[in-house]
């Protein structure tokens, strides 16, 4: 049973305040045997952020209708690879606007309930979704921030083909995420490139790799090792006003980011170098340590 009627859908993204959302995620909800009501949010919800087609909310319903019909067998990370860049593409937001968590309860609550149950368990005849934060919550954990934040922190300019290797390996959206570190670009993309030259071959060598990293970083000033260059606010802003010109999200090709300027090729390598030394070094979980 659908978790909303299909008739009580918004046409308009809004942003439905953490209260309302906690009071409305019941054991019931989250079990998946109560219905959830858009009607019952009305008068509760916060008006789009501006009048401009971005908050239209039917491209979303149908970005994820189509990863739940491609991935029919079941969410992985697979799915998550083959989303977040494309859920990124189509909800265009600043920094900003990307870290008011009304927006993301409103997306997981009121236009695509179905789709938290799919990734996160309940299903049909399944367990129930065991985490509240899958609809409201930490924004990396929370079912759609998670995936919208990895594909800005780990793109390159334009280029979302490092967002489909982060989304790759359950532990860069588990746990490297929300390390301060990922904040630089040249640190994200030197890690990721540990990954693409086969470094690190496993979820549990990537939290090694990373925690050493994160580690190291309070000693070493990486902007200093590796510098960043600013990126194009202008460029940035062109892109997300474009919005309602902007060609559709392509499913079997990458879409293009913003134009907003590429991470430094040279800072990601001397990361990555660094990077791989510190991981010689690191203790992997269930890795015994030769000396």
């Amino acid at each position: 049973m659908s978790p909303m009627n299909g008739n009580d859908l918004p046409s308009r993204i809004g942003r439905l305040p953490d209260l309302v959302a906690a009071r409305a995620i019941t054991p019931g909800v989250l079990q998946g045997y109560e219905k959830l009501s858009f009607s019952s949010f009305k008068g509760k919800i916060e008006d789009p952020i501006d009048d401009t087609v971005r908050w239209d909310a039917e491209p979303i319903r149908e970005l994820l209708a189509e990863a739940q019909r491609r991935f029919a067998d079941g969410p992985s990370t697979a799915s998550d690879a083959w989303l977040a860049p494309r859920l990124h593409y189509i909800l265009r937001l600043t920094r900003s606007e990307a870290s008011e968590s009304g927006l993301w309860n409103f997306l997981a609550l009121c236009v695509a309930p179905e789709f938290v149950y799919w990734r996160w368990g309940a299903g049909s005849g399944g367990p129930g979704v065991r985490q509240t934060a899958r609809f409201s919550g930490r924004w990396d954990l929370q079912c759609f921030s998670r995936l919208w934040w990895a594909a800005e922190l780990f793109r390159d300019g334009d280029n979302y083909g490092p967002v489909v290797v982060a989304c790759g390996n359950q532990d860069v959206l588990n746990t490297v995420l929300r390390q301060e570190m990922i904040q630089h670009r040249p640190a994200a993309q030197g890690l990721l490139r540990l990954q693409k030259g086969d470094v690190v071959r496993t979820g549990r060598d990537m939290n090694a790799a990373a925690s050493a990293a994160n580690a190291a970083a309070a000693t070493l000033v990486y902007e200093a090792m590796a510098p960043d260059e600013l990126q194009d606010s202008e460029a940035l802003r062109d892109w997300i006003l474009a919005a309602g010109d902007a060609a559709p999200v392509q499913y079997e090709t990458l879409p293009r980011g913003p134009v907003d300027g590429s991470v430094p090729h040279r800072s990601a390598e001397i990361l990555a170098e660094w990077f791989e030394e510190l991981f010689k070094h690191a203790q992997v979980r269930g890795k015994t340590k030769i000396a």
